[in-house]
């Protein structure tokens, strides 16, 4: 059984990483497409930002459909539309029909709640922390694999790229519909079914911890996604002669130096994720509770003090990339992309090393939920980053009137000494179902 149950974390994480490598792969190659079609910079923040809109309500749909039809049917019909639609995308020369085909390949963002719920049907309570970190972490590697990679492989030819990635995720679709299996057991496959009903996804909506856990989601991964949309684009326009005088010159020099830096954070994030769900463990184990008003007593506690710890860092970080920019020295932003990228990793790791203990029975409707709405921040924070008057006060807008809110939220959502996912809006209706 346990070298099943690895098969499974490997075909699920191998969907993963190509999604992930698929929906960012329009922000490596944006200095070029604005080159192409000059663009200006409110449409290079539209653009970094229209990667994101279909993930809040796909991944709310995915996660549904993960618990009711099971995750490889649900994953390969994922990794099968978006491939034909990236083929079809590298044969566009309208940059509008380009636009509108980028947004539905960027449907593959959607995959990642359902490789999650896969995941949990597969491993203990114990160890879900770990390996739910080295799905995500090693799948999210794929943004920064993207941004590193396809701009040396193809330099302005997106197009090529394109049809390579689709007819890839093709193969990849029919690996998962042979070997992917939805649960260890056929009665934790049924059991997780009839958890798939609209009353059970109202139930998780109404929790204040599910939004607590939302919202951290949003500070983590939805800056995560947000920067690796941006990035490219922020470094070309933010640090432009500062490259040039590295001798990357041009629009193929600006992109590949861009895309360099910018996987920096993506690369730290992925990388330390899996670090970050052991330390969810290793919290749960030593029993360590160091922050003041968050439960201290229930059985998962450590690991809601490991998130709000996160949190924290998580703000700090991204006030210091701000600080960093407005002190127009490139390599320090670079440093402070690394710190941010380990916070980040803290935070999603974090939260979902949670998710399935909070929700066992609904483990796809919660993913969904929580790793579906969150990312609605990342729609938001490419438009703040620029909208402001300078390319690099925006950091420190999102930092400061979004993520210091959040924190508060979660610290009060998380207080609740028995059961906080008991705790949530109409509780007396819910209350009969659940007893």
């Amino acid at each position: 059984m346990t070298t099943h149950k690895v098969e499974q974390l490997v075909i699920a994480t191998l969907g993963f990483f190509w999604c992930f490598l698929m929906w960012f792969s329009t922000a490596a190659f944006s200095p070029g497409i604005a080159a192409h079609y000059h663009l200006s910079i409110k449409s290079l923040g539209l653009l970094a930002s229209s990667a994101i809109w279909m993930a809040p309500i796909g991944r709310i749909a995915a996660g549904w459909a993960s618990d009711r039809f099971g995750a490889p049917r649900t994953f390969a019909l994922l990794l099968a539309g978006c491939g034909l639609m990236s083929i079809a995308s590298a044969f566009t020369v309208d940059y509008r029909l380009l636009f509108a085909e980028r947004i539905f390949v960027a449907i593959a963002g959607v995959s990642f709640v359902v490789g999650i719920q896969h995941v949990a049907q597969w491993f203990d309570p114990h160890e879900i922390g770990t390996a739910e970190g080295l799905y995500a972490g090693t799948g999210n590697a794929g943004a920064g694999m993207g941004a590193l990679v396809l701009p040396r492989l193809f330099g302005t030819h997106y197009q090529s790229a394109f049809l390579w990635m689709g007819v890839v995720a093709l193969f990849i679709a029919a690996l998962y519909l042979v070997r992917g299996r939805a649960a260890k057991t056929t009665g934790q496959r049924d059991l997780v079914r009839g958890r798939s009903g609209m009353r059970d996804t109202a139930f998780v909506w109404s929790r204040y911890i599910a939004i607590a856990l939302m919202l951290a989601y949003a500070m983590s991964f939805g800056l995560e996604i947000s920067l690796n949309a941006w990035l490219p684009g922020y470094f070309t326009r933010g640090f432009h002669d500062a490259i040039q005088s590295l001798g990357f010159t041009g629009v193929v020099g600006l992109q590949i130096a861009a895309g360099t830096f910018a996987a920096v954070e993506s690369f730290t994030a992925s990388l330390f994720r899996p670090f970050s769900g052991f330390m969810s463990d290793l919290f749960q184990r030593k029993g360590w509770t160091p922050l003041p008003f968050i439960a201290r007593n229930l059985p998962y506690a450590p690991r809601l003090h490991w998130l709000g710890t996160s949190l924290i860092l998580i703000t700090l970080a991204t006030s210091a990339l701000a600080i960093a920019g407005l002190s127009g020295s490139l390599h320090l932003s670079v440093a402070v992309l690394i710190i941010i990228g380990i916070t980040i990793s803290c935070g999603t790791g974090g939260t979902f090393a949670l998710v399935p203990l909070l929700f066992p029975d609904r483990p796809g409707t919660a993913a969904g939920f929580i790793g579906g709405l969150s990312t609605a921040a990342g729609i938001v924070y490419p438009l703040v980053f620029a909208g402001g008057s300078n390319i690099h006060i925006g950091y420190l807008h999102v930092a400061m009137f979004l993520f210091v809110p959040f924190v508060i939220f979660y610290f009060w959502a998380a207080r609740c000494e028995r059961h906080p996912e008991e705790h949530g809006l109409l509780t007396r209706v819910f209350a009969a179902d659940e007893a």
